[in-house]
């Protein structure tokens, strides 16, 4: 049996579907460094695809991500985002997100795979990586500086600027959605 030309043997499809999940604490939002494409600094996300619904995904995603048990789920926001994802995508590209924001419990044992170093994000660091993301979005910094230190990645930046926990003063581009 051949693969069809839009997949990529043993990956699988974007769903065109995303949640998000901010777990807060007294010290800031959980946040890290994507060991996966896209590059950016974002709190936990994923695919719903076999999870079923967005909520038993997001749960899903922290448990896989950051090994932590869900104890409070409440939907923020949900919307369309046209960011680019990692998988091989048929039509439109972006996804439905749901946000939610959560209250965890456990020890924080963070998937190498998905993961680099995790952290407690106070409001005033958010607006320093929302910051750089619009130095990227706008030309200012290029790729590879991006790459090397990065800032929100993008989809997050709009995110937390919905929510209004970070400021933009520059929408991120398109550019800044691949």
């Amino acid at each position: 049996m051949t693969t069809p030309p839009h997949t990529t043997p043993g990956k699988k499809r974007c769903d065109h579907t995303s949640v998000g999940v901010l777990i807060s604490s007294p010290t800031g939002i959980l946040v890290f460094e994507r060991a996966t494409a896209p590059v950016g600094i974002a709190p936990i996300a994923g695919h719903v695809d076999q999870h079923g619904r967005p909520e038993q995904a997001a749960r899903a995603e922290v448990t896989e991500e950051v090994g932590l048990a869900i104890t409070d789920l409440r939907l923020k926001l949900a919307r369309w985002r046209p960011n680019r994802c990692r998988r091989p995508a048929i039509g439109e590209v972006g996804h439905y997100w749901w946000v939610f924001q959560a209250r965890a419990t456990g020890r924080l044992n963070s998937s190498v795979r998905e993961v680099r170093a995790p952290r407690w994000a106070h409001l005033s660091q958010l607006q320093q990586y929302a910051q750089r993301t619009a130095a990227y979005a706008s030309g200012r910094i290029s790729e590879a500086e991006f790459t090397v230190r990065p800032g929100l990645e993008p989809v997050w930046a709009r995110f937390l600027h919905d929510l209004r926990l970070v400021l933009l003063t520059v929408t991120p581009s398109p550019r800044s959605t691949e």
